[in-house]
C-alpha cells in the first residue's frame, strides 16, 4: 500500500522519468486531497494513434475508480481545466509531455497555449496535480523534432515549476519534494 501526505497547496507538478511511479503518486496525492468530498477529475491528454497506446489508456482507466470522471483534452488543456475546475474539486492532468507532443505535431502555438495554461492555473478554485516526463536528464536527441519537444518541454517545466506551489520528483518510485511543503511519504508493504 502506497501512503502520501497530500499537503501540496493548490498546485503540484510532479516529474519523473518513463516507468517512474509518477503517475500512481499523483493519483494518491490527488486521491488524498479530496479525500474529505471533493470531486475527482482527470484530463487525459493521449490520443490512442496505435494499440501500445491504447493498451495504456485502458490500464490508466483500470487504475482509477468510480470516483473519478474522465476528460479528453489532447489539445484544448486551459478549455478542460477551466470545465472541470470548481470549489473542492481535484483535477489531476496526465501527462504534459503528452500534450506537448499534441501541440507540437499539430503546429499549435505552444507559446500561446502555455500562458493560457499558466493563467488557468494561476485562477483555478480547486486543486490540481500535473504529470510530465523529465526529458532534460538524456543525451542529446538525434534529431530537430526531438530536440524541439525536449527543449519545449523543457521550458513548459520551468514555468510550470515557478507558478504551482509544489513539485515532487520520482523515480524508482521513491518521491522527492523540490519545492513546497515537504510531506511524510512512504511505500508500505
Amino acid at each position: 500500500m502506497y501512503s502520501v501526505d497530500a499537503s501540496f497547496g493548490k498546485s503540484l507538478l510532479v516529474l519523473g522519468g518513463a516507468r517512474s511511479g509518477k503517475s500512481r503518486h499523483a493519483q494518491a496525492m490527488a486521491e488524498q486531497a479530496a479525500a474529505q468530498g471533493g470531486d475527482l477529475a482527470y484530463v487525459a491528454t493521449a490520443q490512442a494513434f496505435d494499440d501500445e497506446m491504447v493498451d495504456r489508456i485502458v490500464r490508466h482507466r483500470a487504475d482509477r475508480d468510480a470516483r473519478w470522471r474522465t476528460v479528453e483534452a489532447p489539445i484544448a488543456l486551459s478549455e478542460a481545466l477551466v470545465d472541470a475546475d470548481g470549489a473542492g474539486s481535484v483535477i489531476l492532468v496526465d501527462c504534459l509531455t503528452l500534450w506537448m507532443t499534441n501541440l507540437l505535431l499539430g503546429d499549435h502555438d505552444i507559446e500561446a497555449r502555455t500562458v493560457d495554461l499558466l493563467a488557468v492555473i494561476g485562477s483555478m478554485r480547486g486543486r490540481a496535480v500535473f504529470v510530465s516526463n523529465e526529458v532534460g536528464m538524456g543525451i542529446v536527441p538525434d534529431n530537430a523534432l526531438a530536440r524541439r519537444f525536449r527543449d519545449e518541454a523543457g521550458r513548459l517545466h520551468q514555468r510550470l515549476a515557478a507558478q504551482v506551489d509544489s513539485v515532487d520528483m520520482v523515480f524508482a518510485g521513491l518521491v522527492q519534494r523540490w519545492k513546497g511543503v515537504s510531506p511524510a511519504q512512504s511505500f508500505h508493504r
